[in-house]
């Protein structure tokens, strides 16, 4: 879906603006305009029309895309617009052909004196040339040359348009030709018509040509607009119809030029883009959780650090997320050490586990409350950033340090609950990235990758960091003893 691998990214468009002018004259109106329909160099993602009190609707004859605007009854100046914008991507400088193979077009000629021009013209050219694409650029050298011969001057003053001149003749050869109608691009311009052009097919697929050039192949500037015989513009109940073009190059975000670009893609059934934005914005913090689960196992099995319970810093970091860290942190000690104060009490009524973790969770959630309204009198936001924490999980944890502080002591207490939050920033820090969020979300299939690792971990039984320095002193003891050992081969 050409999704960036890196956020931020903005991608060029072309926006056209097409208006359409003409006079109506009571009568019902139909307005038909020819529109592009996926141009070499160019793909279009958005089409709209501006025309109040008309219909609209795109329809397809013969393969060819036209806009038609509908009216029942207009009188006066009418002013339509039709708007599209346009990427440039990868293509080759020819438009491909149809499935059906195309045939030359029958020619009639005015009077019997242009139809023998239009031959010795043929004969002329058909003897410098070889393929069709050679055959229309001597036609072309022919008519622009400073010295036009008789036959060709007879041609053009019968039809002074070369590009229809130059089709007639392609055609009269048995070669298909058609005509084309081209918009160049330039920024912030306005009032631009469209440039006649010829399509010559090779065999294989149309090639583009510029009459008055000779030029072969459609420009890095050109906007293939129309191609074939059907007219532009139409307007039935209306005269002196015209369409001109203005056209401006902008930059978008390319995530929101893909989701106009690919929503009737197969494949936005398997991205998140398409969900209603909550739902997103559930997706955006659930797909960060496997980098959270990957740092707590780095840090428990490679590092060797302890934690109050396995995924607590997770949850920790997820609500850091949500906070500024500094506030979260104080926020999380503040209910912490309000909790264990609590607990020392309770332990006193001998209370059954399930009761007192219930107790725990009720007066957590006073805790919460006071800190929330003493926040606010305060200027803080400490409400959004305590009630981001799950209270179960935190009422589960006071319980946790109490009973470790009545074994272990308030130091053990310290090692695990400064490990949790040690792990905890480490996890916020690299969820926080934008990057890891961009790629988390855009492409979820990454989760994978930190899963394998997570496996990988997994089956490590070696040595903990931490515990390198532990076993230190037997390693020097070890290297101690050999070096008083007796070489082999000495005698007392």
């Amino acid at each position: 879906m050409e999704i960036p691998f890196t956020p931020g990214v903005q991608k060029p468009v072309w926006l056209i603006e097409a208006r359409i002018d003409f006079d109506a004259t009571g009568e019902p109106v139909t307005a038909r305009l020819g529109l592009p329909d996926d141009p070499p160099g160019y793909r279009s993602f958005s089409e709209q029309a501006a025309a109040p009190g008309y219909g609209y609707s795109v329809v397809s004859e013969d393969g060819v895309r036209r806009g038609e605007w509908s009216k029942r009854e207009a009188t006066g100046a009418q002013t339509i617009y039709y708007k599209t914008q346009f990427i440039e991507v990868d293509s080759t400088s020819s438009t491909p052909a149809p499935f059906e193979v195309p045939t030359a077009s029958h020619v009639d000629w005015d009077g019997s004196s242009q139809e023998a021009a239009a031959l010795q013209v043929l004969d002329t050219a058909y003897a410098k040339s070889s393929t069709p694409q050679s055959l229309a650029r001597e036609l072309i050298k022919l008519f622009n040359s400073e010295t036009l011969d008789q036959n060709s001057a007879l041609l053009l003053s019968a039809q002074t348009e070369k590009s229809a001149l130059l089709e007639k003749l392609i055609n009269q050869a048995g070669i298909p030709a058609r005509p084309a109608l081209g918009l160049y691009l330039e920024d912030a311009r306005r009032h631009q018509s469209l440039t006649r052009l010829v399509q010559v097919y090779d065999g294989e697929e149309w090639v583009l040509f510029k009459p008055y050039t000779g030029e072969q192949g459609v420009p890095e500037n050109l906007l293939l607009w129309h191609t074939g015989g059907e007219s532009i513009l139409d307007v039935a109940g209306g005269n002196r119809s015209r369409v001109r073009f203005s056209m401006i190059h902008q930059t978008v975000p390319a995530l929101d030029l893909i989701k106009a670009q690919y929503k009737d893609s197969v494949f936005s059934v398997l991205s998140i883009q398409h969900l209603p934005i909550e739902e997103q914005s559930m997706f955006k913090l659930l797909l960060l959780l496997p980098i959270g689960a990957l740092v707590v196992v780095f840090m428990r099995i490679i590092i060797g650090l302890k934690t109050s319970g396995t995924f607590m810093p997770i949850l920790i970091a997820m609500a850091f997320l949500q906070t500024s860290l500094f506030l979260g942190l104080a926020s999380f000690i503040s209910v912490v050490a309000m909790g264990l104060v609590l607990r020392t009490y309770l332990s006193r009524l001998n209370l059954l586990l399930i009761s007192r973790i219930a107790t725990l969770v009720v007066l957590v959630i006073f805790i919460i409350s006071a800190l929330s309204l003493i926040g606010y009198q305060m200027g803080f936001n400490t409400g959004m950033t305590i009630t981001f924490f799950p209270m179960i999980i935190i009422a589960w944890t006071i319980e946790r340090m109490s009973i470790l502080w009545e074994e272990e002591g308030p130091k053990e207490v310290l090692v695990q609950g400064g490990g949790s939050l040690l792990v905890a920033v480490l996890a916020y820090t690299l969820m926080q990235f934008e990057l890891v969020g961009h790629l988390t979300f855009n492409f979820p299939e990454l989760n994978l990758v930190a899963l394998a690792l997570i496996m990988l971990m997994g089956q490590y039984t070696g040595y903990k960091l931490s515990e390198l320095r532990r076993f230190r002193a037997m390693v020097d003891n070890e290297e101690t003893v050999k070096s008083n050992e007796p070489s082999k081969g000495t005698g007392v």
